[in-house]
């Protein structure tokens, strides 16, 4: 009897984590047995390490990367009657941010080559309200950060990178989160560098803003029960901590697995010619960046995706939608004002993208697998089209 065929998750983290089991449970017995769960040694040390790995001055640990946008603005004074400019094909947190602080996020469009937003859209949004500019590494690519962060030095209008998804990414050889004002990194457990939890850091070159960023991130407090300015919660746990800076000493063998996995989707996909215009786009990888491949996201034009994804799920193979609804569309957005007419890339991105299995241990196995499963989809239809 032949074997069943092979399911193939989208993400596996027990199975990345497991060669590391043995150095976690010893950091997190030290911390179990120091006692010091919230601001111990390991906070600081991760830190200074992420500091010197983003190559920038200081950096500041919160609760999560979507506090690490909210404290940003938070600590550029935005509010209402202000405006941010940001993607709209993104994840929620990006925009969230804004609108928590009363103030308008003013959407532009994205490149449809590598799904980041375009700098000349950004440079037409800029109006006399304008305070600040997200731009997102979206998928673990940098967006064209040297470009964006000029036409914002034209107008004195500092930049919030969203590098939530790009720890180890570069621009130019220059890492991601070293560029804008701030940068913002997620810990989430599915990103590139992920704890055992929610986490995230600020990085920023200039002193003063990283402590204007731990103020607002302690309550505002300073000392003691004296509150200088209205700030919330958002602290990043010893616990977690311990964990990060075991992952971050393997993270460069990790990103260097991703970008392996990402070289052999796309040879794959090529040699069994399913790459073209009634197939598939495969990512297109920008000759300036440094790729850390968080997500590998194709094309499937023709309104095949939904297709595509459920006869993945049927053959037991993991893929997923970043992002099926952009936020210009969410419901609780739905009283912005935009021009639907210029984000036409990316509603065409909403419907098309598709997110193959990426993570440091799938195997060439589960590739090839992942690969005769999409193969099977488009010769099912070329007989149904004969």
């Amino acid at each position: 009897m032949a074997n069943a065929p092979e399911n193939v998750p989208l993400l596996n983290i027990n199975r990345d984590n497991r060669p590391h089991r043995e150095e976690f449970i010893e950091a997190l017995t030290s911390v179990v047995d120091s006692g010091r769960f919230l601001f111990g040694p390991d906070v600081a040390e991760l830190e200074r390490e992420v500091a010197a790995y983003s190559q920038v001055e200081n950096a500041v640990g919160c609760a999560s990367g979507s506090d690490a946008l909210l404290l940003s603005l938070m600590s550029l004074g935005i509010g209402p009657g202000d405006e941010v400019i940001v993607p709209s094909f993104t994840f929620f947190a990006s925009v969230s941010c804004i609108t928590r602080l009363g103030a308008t996020p003013v959407f532009v469009d994205i490149r449809p080559d590598t799904f980041n937003v375009d700098p000349e859209k950004i440079k037409a949004a800029i109006t006399e309200n304008t305070r600040a500019i997200i731009p997102v590494h979206l998928f673990g690519q940098c967006a064209e950060i040297d470009r964006i962060c000029q036409v914002a030095a034209e107008r004195d209008i500092p930049v919030i990178e969203d590098a939530a998804q790009a720890i180890g990414a570069a621009y130019h050889s220059r890492p991601a989160g070293s560029w804008g004002s701030i940068g913002c990194f997620s810990f989430y457990p599915t990103k590139n560098l992920g704890g055992m939890g929610d986490g995230g850091m600020m990085t920023t070159g200039n002193a003063a803003t990283a402590d204007r960023l731990r103020l607002f991130a302690g309550h505002g407090m300073r000392p003691r029960y004296y509150h200088q300015v209205v700030g919330i919660n958002s602290r990043l746990d010893t616990f977690q901590a311990a964990i990060l800076r075991i992952k971050l000493r393997h993270l460069a063998d990790a990103i260097e697995a991703r970008n392996k996995i990402a070289a052999r989707y796309g040879r794959l996909l090529s040699e069994n010619n399913l790459v073209g215009e009634d197939k598939l786009a495969v990512p297109t990888v920008d000759p300036n960046a440094f790729h850390v491949w968080n997500q590998y996201a194709i094309r499937v034009p023709g309104g095949h995706r939904d297709e595509l994804r459920a006869h993945l799920s049927e053959c037991g193979v993991g893929s997923e939608i970043y992002y099926p609804v952009p936020m210009h569309q969410q419901e609780c957005f739905a009283d912005l004002e935009f021009d639907r007419d210029a984000l036409v890339e990316t509603e065409r991105a909403s419907r098309e993208v598709l997110n193959l299995p990426i993570f440091p241990t799938l195997s060439e196995r589960e590739q090839c697998r992942v690969v005769d499963v999409i193969a099977q989809f488009f010769a099912a239809g070329a007989k149904v089209a004969a």
